[in-house]
């Protein structure tokens, strides 16, 4: 990976005209780049441009963000996860599972916290008891459905 998409993927030296088109976008993701480009004094083509490298740098993602609950899924629910030893090889197995769509290191009670997404108690049952707790390494899990979706935003700016 080249310096400046490393620099940006750490958050470093993202200039004021990059953070203002993250922002735009933040606020919503369809906004044309023409008209992104009118308020942060850029062409259509150099927001193009920048949104391309900001995405394939891994700074952002642009995405419809939807509530799996209202769209047939029966459970959403966060696993923190207790663990011995190296977390990152459990981390990386995570991540490659379709139902899981977070997966963060933690500090605290659990050492991973991972949120699922599926379709039935039986599918959340199966990836608990025949994937998340075979994984190596994988002490406990603890469970926390979701019953209702309030606030979930991805609007917090930039620094």
């Amino acid at each position: 990976m080249a310096k400046s998409a490393r620099s940006e993927r750490n958050g470093n030296h993202l200039d004021e005209v990059s953070k203002a088109i993250i922002e735009e976008l933040q606020q919503d993701g369809r906004r044309s780049y023409a008209a992104i480009g009118k308020v942060v004094g850029l062409s259509e083509a150099a927001v193009r441009q920048r949104v391309q490298r900001l995405t394939d740098s891994g700074v952002m993602q642009v995405v419809a963000v939807t509530d799996p609950l209202e769209l047939g899924f029966a459970r959403q629910a966060m696993i923190g996860i207790k663990a011995m030893g190296e977390l990152e090889p459990i981390a990386d197995q995570l991540v490659t599972m379709d139902e899981v769509d977070y997966v963060v290191i933690t500090a605290g009670s659990f050492d991973l916290l991972a949120e699922v997404v599926c379709e039935s108690d039986e599918h959340l049952l199966e990836v608990l008891s025949t994937r998340i707790r075979k994984i190596d390494n994988v002490v406990s899990t603890e469970t926390f459905m979701y019953l209702k979706l309030r606030k979930q935003t991805y609007s917090w700016g930039v620094r």
